[in-house]
């Protein structure tokens, strides 16, 4: 018994056994609402899963479908039934023309409004009189009913001796008429019984023929998809309502059915339609330009599918809406490409360049119009006013003075075309590119000071990147800077002057440049192009310096192309390409020719010329020049030059020393060497072999007298 006896107090040196372990139930106050709280979020999740089963979606779809069939079709039933009844048509048209500022056409609604209400009242005028003349009619048929009735029964009764016969067509008639009643008492129940339902079934009838119902609640079979759908008069009113302007959306309201009223003819244009909408009174223009993507949408194209410009008709705006992923298509190959025939005329020509967004052929005239082109970088800006040059370079007569302030060899096919280029990105390709820009201005003053009516060659003068130049910070011996935007650039000038008189001589001045800003490309200078080129750009302020406010206003919107999609897609403002009356600018779709094909193209240049030699300037660094080398090195392969020719490479080739040469210091020079000039049909020319002899001769004396 003591054994099993424990003591109330243990002994802390003795050992005690290890506790048996007891598993425990923690109690507390969350576990009472536990259990309701899982068989809630079953029931929840049972509750769930039944409504989003395809069962029960299915079955919704069905009672929806057929529900709104019964609706739609009770609906326009009523309207048929009040329109037919009611002058309400006449009354939308009505307000429709006078939406549309057409008050012609409204007043001939009214028109026949008034006769309709005058039709109405003479018809309800008859129906008052109606009575009376039935009750005279019925009298009158029925006296005569009876008594043919009664001359067929003596008939009858002569026949048949019989008196009683006279009255036997009569009781026929009598017994006809009590059948009729007994056939009416017998199928009036079952009629009055299943006659709404008949009712009910031919208006959902008319609502499943005219499909009203949401397009989720019909049949897999019978949605129909609007992406890409054919361009309607329904789908274009339809979609200026829900742009979101309050009286453009109450004007169309108003006009109801009649809203179509307000679009022109949808015209097949391209690889889209062209329509043009005249806007209800208190609607701006501009309003429906802002909201282009949101019209896109609601058309259900993406935003670059549809176009939105100013056409001449005043409150007008016109919509080119492109067939879905048309303009996603490859244009075909340039003419240059395919025609190893074709020619070019500097003054009569249009270079070949692409297609506009109709799909007719692009064409761009070059003669007397300086050119800028810009974009972000990436975009085929180099490539689009490369096409251009290799166009004019069929040209013999256009000499070409090139500075790619890029230099990765994109202007390297117009080696023996260009007779000056200039490749890279420093800081001395800028001095290069600048001072070729400056014997470019004295060539412009040389012909200005010309006799009236001399004929000159055209001059273009080319800078690529020019952003490079405009953002340079190099400064001269003089400390005044080769770029920059200010007055004192040396650049800056040299554009300005080419802008103001060059054109007047054939002088022109062609540029392009990435991401315009007012630090990168001057106000002055983009203005004073002609012919104003932008591809894909940022912003709509950006828009505004490539193309210039009008444009921009006018629907030009290169800030609405898309990147890296629409590369070569290029916006047009100029007066030597073909653009829609009213219109300030167009959209064209260039042809692009790689690098490979541009040095095939430039060969067949190369083939009409003769012989040009390229010119690499370089900065001159005060060292004296030896003249008779650098004039033979102007002569390259070319058996003669016009001395006024070499005038100008020796210019082009060191400014500082051969800027200010006359005829006279050149003539000195040959003639001290023995290589004097000499005439060819008629003009002064420097020959090749008498510099190359010259040259010969004097090393050779000068080694015999070493």
């Amino acid at each position: 018994m003591t054994e099993n006896v424990v003591p109330l107090f243990k002994d802390p040196t003795q050992e005690q056994p290890a506790p048996i372990p007891v598993p425990l139930t923690v109690v507390t106050d969350k576990t009472e609402p536990a259990r309701p709280v899982r068989v809630f979020a079953r029931g929840r999740r049972a509750v769930v899963g039944a409504v989003k089963h395809e069962k029960t979606r299915t079955v919704a779809r069905v009672t929806v479908r057929h529900g709104a069939y019964l609706v739609g079709g009770t609906r326009i039933t009523a309207r048929r039934a009040w329109d037919g009844r009611t002058g309400a048509r006449y009354q939308r048209m009505m307000r429709a023309a006078e939406a549309a500022g057409n008050y012609e056409a409204a007043g001939e609604w009214e028109e026949r409004l008034h006769r309709f209400r005058s039709e109405r009242h003479k018809r309800r005028m008859d129906l008052l009189k109606a009575p009376q003349d039935m009750a005279r009619s019925a009298a009158y048929g029925a006296g005569t009913g009876i008594g043919a009735l009664v001359a067929v029964g003596i008939a009858l009764a002569v026949a048949t001796k019989d008196p009683g016969d006279v009255f036997t067509p009569l009781m026929a008639l009598v017994e006809l008429i009590r059948l009729l009643v007994v056939f009416v008492g017998v199928v009036w129940g079952p009629l009055v019984a299943v006659g709404p339902w008949l009712a009910v079934a031919g208006l959902w009838a008319v609502g499943r023929h005219q499909a009203a119902a949401p397009q989720w609640a019909l049949p897999a079979t019978a949605r129909t998809s609007d992406a890409g759908a054919p361009i309607t008069p329904s789908i274009v009113v339809t979609a200026m309502r829900d742009l979101g302007i309050p009286a453009l959306r109450k004007a169309i309201k108003e006009m109801g059915d009649a809203g179509a009223a307000m679009l022109g003819p949808i015209r097949i244009a391209g690889c889209g339609v062209e329509v043009d909408v005249t806007l209800p009174s208190g609607v701006e223009t501009a309003e429906v330009q802002g909201r282009r993507k949101k019209l896109a949408e609601n058309l259900n194209r993406h935003g670059h599918e549809v176009f939105i410009t100013i056409p001449e008709a005043a409150r007008t705006v016109r919509l080119w809406i492109a067939d879905s992923g048309a303009l996603d298509e490859p244009i075909g190959p340039s003419p240059l490409t395919v025609d190893e025939t074709i020619s070019a005329d500097y003054a009569k020509g249009m270079a070949p360049w692409g297609q506009d967004l109709r799909g007719d052929a692009a064409e761009l005239s070059l003669y007397q119009r300086h050119l800028l082109i810009t974009g972000k970088s990436n975009q085929g800006k180099t490539a689009a006013v490369r096409s251009l040059a290799l166009w004019l370079a069929l040209d013999r007569r256009v000499e070409f003075r090139i500075a790619d302030l890029k230099g990765v060899g994109d202007w390297a096919m117009f080696d023996g075309i260009a007779t000056v280029l200039i490749q890279g990105p420093t800081d001395d390709h800028v001095i290069e590119a600048t001072e070729m820009a400056e014997t470019v201005v004295a060539e412009m003053e040389r012909r200005i000071q010309a006799p009236p009516g001399t004929k000159f060659t055209p001059l273009i003068c080319l800078v690529d990147e020019a952003q490079v130049a405009f953002m340079s910070p190099v400064l001269g011996d003089d400390k005044r800077p080769y770029g920059g935007t200010k007055a004192t650039s040396r650049y800056f000038q040299a554009v300005r002057k080419i802008h103001n008189q060059g054109r007047a001589v054939d002088v022109l001045m062609w540029q392009g440049t990435q991401d315009p800003t007012n630090e990168n490309l001057p106000k002055l200078v983009r203005e004073g192009a002609h012919t104003r080129i932008s591809l894909v750009l940022g912003t709509e302020s950006q828009a505004r310096m490539a193309l210039g406010d009008n444009a921009v206003e006018g629907g030009a919107a290169p800030h609405m192309l898309r990147q890296g999609l629409d590369k070569g897609t290029v916006v047009v403002a100029s007066d030597g390409i073909k653009i829609p009356a009213g219109q300030p600018s167009i959209t064209v779709r260039t042809h692009y020719i790689n690098t490979d094909t541009a040095h095939t193209i430039a060969d067949r240049a190369k083939s009409l010329r003769d012989g040009v030699t390229t010119l690499t300037t370089t900065a001159d660094d005060g060292e004296e020049r030896d003249a008779l080398a650098d004039i033979a090195t102007v002569l390259g392969d070319n058996p003669r030059v016009l001395t006024a020719d070499v005038l100008k490479r020796l210019t082009t080739l060191s400014p500082a020393t051969y800027g200010a040469w006359t005829p006279g210091d050149l003539k000195r020079v040959l003639e001290d060497a023995g290589a004097e000039p000499y005439k060819s049909d008629g003009r002064m020319v420097v020959g090749r072999e008498r510099v190359a002899r010259a040259l010969t001769n004097r090393d050779t004396n000068g080694s015999a007298s070493a």
